[in-house]
């Protein structure tokens, strides 16, 4: 008769939900948004680590992950900021005017970056949803969150738990 063993590698419905602050440190935020920043903005563009406060006129990203830890990594910043953040990421092919369409893209695809290197050092597997682009979500206890100076300029991004609810995809 074959023994079977529990190898915990599936969650029981009666564990509590990992929180983020036991998962992952500041430290470990900044390096991967650092990375996400160097890749997509510029090697030579620096994120330093000091609150800023956000701007009245702030606009968001996040993705979802789903997995083990449930929860939306949120990127947060003001809407000049926005606007500088796209034309770097367009570059060379940047129109006079950045739209919103702009924004959505550029603010989604760095949330989405970011979103996925977070969700590489979490406990696995996990799925990572489409971007989203509006108001920050409200974050709550089980929150971390860094706030850093992008040229001079606020920019937030938490990793935000959902203490284990299930996600709508």
């Amino acid at each position: 008769m074959t023994e079977l063993h529990d190898t915990g590698e599936r969650r029981r419905t009666s564990d509590t939900p990992p929180s983020i602050t036991d998962l992952i440190d500041e430290e470990t935020v900044r390096s991967i948004v650092q990375e996400a920043w160097s890749a997509l903005i510029g090697e030579d563009e620096l994120l330093v680590p000091l609150p800023g406060g956000l701007p009245e006129n702030a606009v968001s990203s996040w993705v979802h992950v789903a997995g083990p830890w449930n929860g939306i990594v949120v990127l947060t910043c003001g809407r000049s900021t926005a606007e500088q953040l796209s034309r770097e990421l367009l570059k060379e092919h940047a129109p006079p005017v950045i739209e919103d369409e702009d924004i959505e893209d550029a603010l989604g695809e760095l949330a989405n970056v970011v979103g996925g290197n977070v969700k590489a050092v979490l406990p696995g597997p996990s799925a990572l949803g489409l971007p989203e682009v509006g108001s920050a979500p409200v974050a709550g206890s089980d929150t971390r969150r860094v706030d850093l100076l992008w040229r001079g300029q606020s920019l937030t991004i938490s990793v935000q738990g959902s203490a284990g609810a299930p996600l709508d995809q």
